[in-house]
């Protein structure tokens, strides 16, 4: 029965992408809502399955890796962002050969105040290892941490998208050049020793390279944080000379997945809590009959080492691509309803989206049509010089339409004013949400804090007019600001900047103090509250026009600050209708209620709650709104 179930799903998923995207795909899950915990004694835990994937004579396109996480029932989110590993370990069966070639790092996000209903997905083209995601496969999710594993955890889910169809180019060849974790800063045990040049001798019929990398850094050594915390710079040599150099470094405060309960704004070593990692990708002729290939890392000495690379690293040998005209759409960020693109979205102008040069010349032209399903398409014109398998983000003119099908279509036409020699994957469509619709009359109500040097404002019209604008700087230092917003009817975007990347609120910086961001109508309504923990800014599109939306009395504004205290913090609230407001002080573990307040017919307010009373621990700061929890956030009493 199970079998039978599982191939009418396929079947079904086949159907509706052939029709949405003109693909051929199928899901293949390795891990379906799999409950995934930490085993404090060893300090990983592994979940290994079976899966099945189109046999050796099936042509695959393209394959993306889609993992998705979620609150496990009966257990909470777990805490702490941990280093995740998916592995595929033996191919061709159980008698198969062991391969273990790990295939995309996840780093677990902050997920102490999720709530039960939480999920996110994130993505990674797997691609360059088609070659080997055959047949049976044994997929490994490894789990790392010491956590407690009795009450949270994560459900996880590990999808292959796999879209058939062409190679870009035929795989011939995968090597393993570097898997493990690399000491770093150590005298004793210099990383130059551990990374070595590596010979690739060239396969018959190989005519490209791909050097693949995954990176990360891990550890906290004295006083330079490394390697979780400090920026290097990485090396990569190609046969003996520098070819490319990058620092190994990711800013944070712009995280899709915020806020979370720790230090998820935290710039790091090529990762951020909660973030699927994406590979880096050097490609090379194959035009002798062997090559080398070496990272090498800044020269760095630690007196008190302990900061450790985890590298992964392989070389793909191609033939040569098939196409000399192939362009792709690879991603669409606006409009969208993907997780990582909710920064962005809902959104009310500016169509963009990814592509991709597959063929084997240089792409220098492409036309673009656009727009919803149906109607006449927009004609939009891309110009530049994309190399063989490069990608670039594309951002077109235009509105993008409120009514209708909320559904658009991108199409590339003419790379190179010439046919592209594979149609398969130049159309693509997004769903998409609507902007809010707001009165002609705002009223932008920002409250700073005491890092007000750091913010600045834009309100924009689709043509990129800046209609009003406080630069950053200009703002003084705990101050009430109410800037009155007198738009015609359109489409706009309210960007909001705080270049210290830490919001208007963060809960480790208790002397920076608590600020706000909200857009009021005229009569002091709250249309939209902005969350005071944003990191790097806010974006926000919506329109002005006649279908007005009614107040939504879940519009609230409230907070508690400072999280992290020892003896008193502030719980402020404001809301356009009267409740009975419920606030709770619950312990963390054990969920025993040490605190409850009940305040009837509560519409505005700030109130100090005593800590004093209360031991050194952790504890949830909770507030429910007719039995239902609206905010959840992780309180620390200390001493």
């Amino acid at each position: 029965m199970k079998t039978t179930l599982f191939s009418f799903l396929i079947a079904f998923i086949i159907a509706g992408n052939v029709l949405a995207g003109e693909k051929d795909t199928v899901h293949i899950i390795s891990h379906d809502q799999t409950t995934v915990v930490t085993n404090p004694k060893k300090g990983e835990n592994s979940y290994t399955n079976w899966a099945v994937f189109p046999d050796k004579d099936e042509a695959i396109r393209q394959i993306i890796l889609k993992i998705n996480f979620g609150c496990p029932d009966g257990m909470r989110c777990a805490d702490w962002d941990y280093v995740d590993h998916i592995t595929l370990k033996r191919a061709g069966g159980k008698n198969g050969e062991m391969l273990d070639y790990e295939i995309a790092r996840m780093l677990t996000p902050y997920g102490g105040a999720f709530g039960k209903d939480w999920e996110f997905e994130w993505e990674v083209d797997v691609t360059d290892f088609s070659l080997l995601l055959r047949d049976s496969v044994e997929v490994e999710y490894k789990h790392t941490g010491y956590e407690p594993n009795e009450d949270r955890g994560w459900k996880v889910t590990v999808d292959f998208e796999v879209i058939k169809g062409p190679p870009i180019m035929e795989p011939v060849s995968i090597t393993k050049v570097y898997q493990g974790s690399y000491r770093y800063g150590d005298k004793e045990n210099p990383i130059e020793e551990t990374l070595k040049a590596t010979t690739i001798t060239t396969d018959e019929g190989a005519s490209l390279g791909r050097f693949r990398v995954i990176q990360t850094g891990h550890g906290m050594d004295r006083p330079d944080g490394c390697g979780e915390f400090c920026n290097k710079y990485r090396d990569f040599y190609l046969d003996g000379k520098l070819t490319a150099s990058r620092q190994m470094w990711k800013q944070c405060g712009s995280n899709p997945l915020y806020p979370q309960a720790g230090t998820w704004i935290f710039d790091r070593a090529n990762w951020c809590p909660g973030d699927l990692v994406q590979p880096d990708i050097y490609d090379f002729d194959l035009n002798a009959p062997e090559h080398t290939v070496q990272l090498q890392m800044e020269d760095y000495v630690s007196p008190k080492p302990s900061a450790n690379e985890l590298i992964a690293a392989y070389v793909i040998q191609y033939k040569s691509y098939q196409e000399k005209q192939d362009v792709s759409i690879e991603d669409i960020i606006i409009p969208s309803k993907k997780a990582v693109h909710s920064r962005k979205n809902p959104a009310a102008f500016g169509p963009t989206i990814v592509i991709k040069n597959n063929g084997s010349h240089p792409l220098k032209s492409l036309e673009i049509e656009h727009g919803t399903v149906g109607p006449q398409p927009q004609k939009s014109s891309w110009s530049g010089e994309l190399l063989p398998g490069k990608s670039d983000t594309v951002t077109l003119e235009g509105k993008i339409p409120q009514e209708g099908s909320l559904n658009y279509q991108f199409e590339l036409k003419k790379p190179n004013g010439k046919k592209d020699g594979y149609l398969g994957d130049n159309k693509a469509i997004s769903p998409y949400e609507k902007v809010a619709v707001h009165g002609e009359q705002l009223i932008l109500h920002i409250e700073t804090n005491k890092a007000a040097q750091e913010n600045g404002y834009t309100v924009t019209d689709a043509e990129g007019n800046v209609l009003f604008e406080r630069t950053v700087g200009s703002m003084a230092a705990d101050t009430t600001y109410k800037d009155s917003l007198n738009l015609s009817k359109g489409a706009y975007r309210l960007h909001f900047t705080d270049t210290g990347g830490d919001g208007l609120e963060f809960w480790y910086k208790t002397k920076a103090g608590r600020g706000k961001v909200i857009l009021l109508n005229n009569d002091g309504q709250i249309v939209k509250s902005f969350d005071s923990d944003f990191g790097s800014g806010i974006t926000y599109d919506f329109e002005v026009g006649e279908a007005i939306l009614p107040i939504n009395d879940k519009e609230i504004s409230l907070g508690v600050f400072p999280t992290r205290a020892q003896d008193f913090t502030t719980f402020d609230y404001l809301s356009n209708s009267p409740e009975e407001v419920t606030i709770k002080l619950v312990k963390d573990p054990g969920g025993e209620v040490v605190e409850e307040h009940i305040y009837q017919d509560l519409k505005e307010g700030k109130f100090t709650l005593n800590l004093t009373r209360y031991p050194k621990s952790r504890y949830f700061f909770q507030v429910f709104i007719k039995g239902e929890m609206i905010y959840n956030k992780r309180l620390r009493v200390k001493e």
